[in-house]
């Protein structure tokens, strides 16, 4: 065992795997890396430190353990068939945890909450169904519980009670008024204590368990913020963004409840984040970054007290309430301990003496170490992917550019090793697109094509978060255009900063990504030598019709960020494949819900009709990305070859 004293914190190492990246070890990418899960997800201490709750990701589900501390023997499992995953766990006391399932039809999918909670003892023991939309008896059970079926949803862990969670009761209608309900951990039984002024709403309850915020939507999709001052008192309507163009969201209360601390949009710039006093309804701004807006709330020893929050942009900062607080220097301590690093305490024992904390980076997936706030010490416990060496993986900076009306954009370049100016690049669109953002830290795809010969630009495109309401905006009704014109202008400028050779550059992305890299071949026929779409949705009619159907809601959504339908067809890829002169490869799989496969199939007989070439990779079993190993190794090793083909990087082996 390795030891080292990092900013008088001992740090004691368990030792690490050694990767080698391809650069310097052959021509090919060996992919075995890449390909392999994380050994662990997350994972949470129990209130008396004996074990660890830790989710387990599998081939194509995620399983939750239960790992005894003093001897890492594995106590209890709870796991669901194929496509189910660990959405949520909690410690309810020291001996039970509860856990919420859900389900996720491919890599790239974005889990869908069943409504079912389970529990199980640390020892294995007592295991059950608590709560479904079938009924709460065994599984299968569809009688159980009056009414409706209804999705359940845990609210509050509620500390200071032994049997009892607060859940949210969702009916299965689209649209829904929830409830909240008190359930009983051991016998089932539930209790309605509060309803939802507001349809499809969240709840917020302060440090005693009183459900305070309900925070919602009607179909109009305009959120709402009611308030009340306990369980006896009338909801009253605090914002609406009808009204005053912006949302609120609670964040938590004081430890005395007499304060609740929210997360406001701004007109322009970032969310601010504010003390809003519930007996004159005053509003103090106590924390606002610059460019970006707040990533993660962070909590005092109890866990429900918020005393700050997270910034992600170039790399981490913490921002807290009081400097001078216990938990603030805490935290203070930890960042001069790992340096480079961020820092986040997912879970502290009840007697506060030992705490899980995740730390991470843009070269290191994420370790947990295990603090003890008496000796010191920090024990590194449980590595995600311990076989990359942080020592050799390649560092992600920020980059900042503007669009040509003046937006700022904001994103993070991967070079590969020893790169020379004018590399071969890869512009790496995320998916969403609305709210979701690249992020500082360790990125795999982008990691991997750095280590094949590419320059990798991630950017963060109008439409994109965390840099404020009107960034997210921007983008509404904007898909092919301004949209796509951030991505053509971060090329741009990637050429003019000699990082891009401009005779080698290619489009590629998943989900919403592979709709701009084929709009981005079909905009800029000459700007790009290839095109990839993993997953992608490529004809905005379909799309458009499909979310629609959904609800009125669905129907409201897609009216307001896609625009009518009658334009849509000028910005779909797949009416527009004449322009298009670059090879193209597209990748889907045939139980995808979110872009199904006949958006692929579509694009590609459009593509065939023009001839303009085309490679396919379909698999009828997989959903929103692929799960299997056999068929991931299967595309990448296609795509390496594709781009190969193009830009002159290196294959897989």
């Amino acid at each position: 065992m390795r030891k080292r004293t990092w900013g008088g914190l001992l740090l004691c190492l368990v030792p690490m795997a050694a990767w080698a990246q391809g650069s310097d070890a052959g021509t090919n990418v060996d992919l075995a890396p890449y390909l392999r899960p994380d050994q662990f997800e997350r994972i949470k201490i129990s209130p008396s430190g004996d074990y660890y709750a830790v989710t387990v990701p599998l081939e194509d589900r995620t399983v939750l353990a239960i790992i005894r501390r003093s001897d890492r023997a594995v106590t209890a499992k709870i796991g669901g068939d194929r496509d189910s995953v660990v959405d949520d766990f909690w410690w309810a006391n020291n001996e039970r945890v509860v856990v919420s399932m859900a389900e996720k039809l491919g890599s790239r999918d974005q889990p869908s909450v069943l409504g079912q909670l389970h529990a199980v003892n640390a020892d294995g023991s007592g295991a059950r169904l608590l709560a479904s939309p079938f009924g709460t008896g065994e599984i299968g059970s569809r009688t159980d519980t009056p009414g409706p079926p209804r999705a359940v949803f845990l609210t509050d862990t509620l500390p200071d009670d032994e049997r009892n969670v607060l859940v949210a009761a969702m009916p299965l209608t689209t649209d829904p008024y929830i409830s909240i309900d008190r359930l009983d951990i051991y016998t089932r039984r539930r209790i309605t204590v509060a309803t939802a002024p507001v349809r499809r709403a969240d709840f917020t309850t302060d440090r005693a368990g009183v459900v305070r915020f309900a925070h919602g939507a009607d179909v109009d999709n305009a959120s709402r913020l009611y308030y009340r001052d306990g369980d006896r008192a009338e909801w009253r309507l605090i914002n609406d963004e009808n009204e005053t163009g912006h949302r609120e969201f609670p964040l938590g209360f004081s430890a005395d409840g007499g304060t609740a601390y929210l997360q406001v949009e701004q007109k322009n710039g970032p969310d601010a984040v504010v003390a809003w006093n519930p007996a004159d309804g005053t509003y103090t701004e106590l924390l606002r970054d610059r460019v970006v807006d707040p990533f993660r709330t962070l909590y005092d020893v109890d866990g429900r007290t918020p005393i700050g929050v997270s910034y992600v942009h170039e790399g981490v900062r913490n921002a807290f309430f009081d400097e001078k607080g216990k938990t603030a220097r805490f935290y203070r301590a930890l960042e001069r301990a790992f340096p480079g690093h961020g820092v986040h305490m997912t879970s502290i024992t009840a007697d506060g003496r030992l705490a899980l904390l995740f730390v991470w980076s843009d070269r290191n997936h994420g370790d947990y170490f295990l603090f003890d706030t008496v000796e010191k010490k920090a024990d590194r416990v449980f590595s995600t992917r311990e076989w990359f060496d942080p020592a050799v993986v390649l560092p992600t900076r920020l980059v900042q550019m503007k669009a040509r009306d003046g937006l700022p954009l904001h994103g993070y370049l991967t070079l590969p090793r020893n790169a020379a100016a004018q590399a071969p690049m890869v512009l790496l669109p995320h998916g969403g697109p609305f709210g979701i953002f690249d992020e500082w830290g360790f990125d795999s795809e982008a990691q991997m094509l750095a280590e094949a010969g590419y320059a990798v630009l991630r950017v963060n495109y109008r439409g994109s978060g965390n840099y404020g309401r009107a960034h997210v905006q921007a983008g509404a009704r904007e898909w092919g255009g301004r949209m796509q014109d951030d991505l053509t202008d971060a090329t741009r400028w990637a050429i003019e900063q000699r990082i891009a050779d401009p005779a080698r550059i290619c489009i590629y992305g998943g989900s919403y990504g592979g709709y701009a890299a084929l709009m981005g071949a079909a905009r800029e026929p000459d700007l790009y030598r290839c095109a990839a779409g993993y997953v992608g949705v490529y004809d905005l009619r379909l799309m458009h019709r499909r979310q629609s159907n959904r609800s009125r809601s669905g129907k409201t959504w897609a009216g307001e960020w896609m625009g009518p339908p009658e334009g849509l067809a000028e910005r779909s890829p797949t009416t527009l494949a004449a322009r298009i002169k670059a090879p193209v490869f597209l990748a889907a799989g045939g139980r995808d819900e979110r872009a199904p496969l006949a958006h692929s199939e579509r694009m590609e007989k459009a593509l065939k009709q023009a001839g303009v070439p085309v490679e396919t990779l379909y698999y009828k079993t997989e959903g929103h990305g692929f799960y299997t190993e056999e068929h991931r190794r299967e595309y990448y090793t296609r795509l390496l070859a594709f781009l190969s083909r193009h830009l002159g990087g290196k294959t897989a082996r």
